[in-house]
């Protein structure tokens, strides 16, 4: 990759050890709040560049500080450290050494992106225009509640009092080397639902004896659909997926209950709100319809992530200097996945960025198949440091 700014530039000599500490973390994949290996790989990582982490009490997450008691303001870098529960199927020399567990989300380069930041960041401690607080965040793909939550309660941005935010993720459909960005909703509210359809259970071969809790869970997926189609403004993004259906035992028996769970995504907080109201009220009237009931249970998931106007200016324009305009891709419109970088949104301002994977033949994140180029480190590493540094000097 060309470097164009000074921050590339000093990310470039670290390549080799990035490469090291994202290979490291790669073969060694944990899942949500189970990360004990990375959490020790992190540490050790920080203490070779002369670093020293803290575990947040009750987590494996890490958080470090470059430039205590500088004055300025405090700028927090995060990384997410948890894996998914995924056969790996990419073919690397350096393939996960657990067994249906493997980081297709691209956690690893975000840790060693981070790594990369801290050590650049590190080299240039006296000058910098204020403290970087390094986030190491566990738990991100646990969809409810997530690490970012019990990251804050856990004062990952007290002592020093974290005043700005940056965060970014690796994204396959943006090509390598660019940095997408936008103001506003950038990534979808998620929630997840269970519906518990209840019918009558018998021999297969007398449906007519009682509601079949099967066909009545068909009826229940597709109207759900139609609340999409037909009860909300076409302009105003939705999207209700159910990902799992189970019941039944036997081809012969019809069971009693049928259970769905999907998932709801949003971008307003009225519309979140309505969503639930209708599903709740289209199952009650689907289930009823055909004599049989149902229970609902709504769980609130991670909030919109929405970068604000003030911060995001100011780190475009870092960006701008680091890397040039053209490297730097203004999104049309969000993304309906998910992120509990939305957390620490709601608490300081900053900005979320997607780095480009995209090489034409890269797959979609979490597939057993996704492997980013490794030649992208040291543009997320920049892309991190430049940031802070900037948001720092406005």
């Amino acid at each position: 990759m060309a470097s164009v700014g000074p921050w590339t530039r000093q990310a470039n000599r670290w390549f080799p050890r990035m490469r090291a500490w994202r290979r490291a973390l790669y073969q060694e994949p944990e899942l949500a709040y189970r990360e004990v290996r990375t959490r020790r790989l992190i540490l050790g990582a920080l203490q070779s560049i002369g670093i020293r982490g803290h575990r947040i009490p009750g987590l494996n997450g890490v958080v470090a500080t470059i430039g205590a008691g500088r004055p300025g303001p405090v700028v927090a870098l995060r990384a997410d450290m948890d894996a998914l529960p995924i056969e790996e199927a990419t073919g690397l020399a350096f393939r996960s050494l657990r067994r249906g567990k493997m980081h297709a989300c691209g956690h690893d380069v975000h840790m060693a992106c981070l790594l990369g930041a801290a050590a650049v960041l590190k080299e240039r401690a006296s000058s910098l225009g204020g403290p970087v607080r390094l986030v190491f965040q566990p738990a991100e793909e646990q969809g409810d509640r997530g690490g970012a939550a019990p990251m804050l309660e856990g004062g990952a941005f007290d002592s020093p009092e974290v005043d700005f935010v940056v965060g970014a993720h690796v994204e396959p459909s943006i090509p390598i080397g660019q940095i997408g960005w936008k103001v506003g909703p950038v990534m979808a509210a998620a929630d997840h639902f269970v519906i518990t359809v209840i019918g009558q259970g018998g021999h297969a071969a007398f449906p007519h004896r009682g509601p079949d809790a099967i066909v009545v869970a068909a009826e229940v997926v597709s109207g759900l659909q139609a609340i999409v189609s037909r009860a909300r403004d076409p302009l105003e993004p939705v999207v209700v997926s159910v990902g799992s259906v189970h019941g039944g035992t036997s081809h012969n028996v019809l069971p009693d209950t049928v259970v769905l769970e999907g998932t709801v995504r949003t971008l307003q907080p009225t519309t979140r709100a309505d969503m639930e109201a209708r599903i709740r009220r289209r199952v009650r009237h689907i289930t009823a319809s055909l004599g049989a009931s149902a229970e609902v249970e709504f769980r609130r998931g991670y909030p919109v992530t929405s970068n604000p106007p003030g911060a995001m200016k100011v780190v475009v324009g870092a960006l701008q200097r680091e890397f040039g305009s053209s490297r730097l891709l203004a999104l049309e419109r969000p993304m309906m996945g998910a992120e509990d970088f939305s957390r620490y949104l709601e608490r300081v301002p900053g900005a979320f960025l997607f780095l480009g994977v995209g090489t034409g033949r890269t797959p979609s994140l979490h597939s057993a198949r996704f492997a980013p180029p490794e030649s992208i480190l040291p543009v997320g590493a920049a892309l991190l440091s430049s940031a802070a540094a900037g948001l720092q000097a406005a």
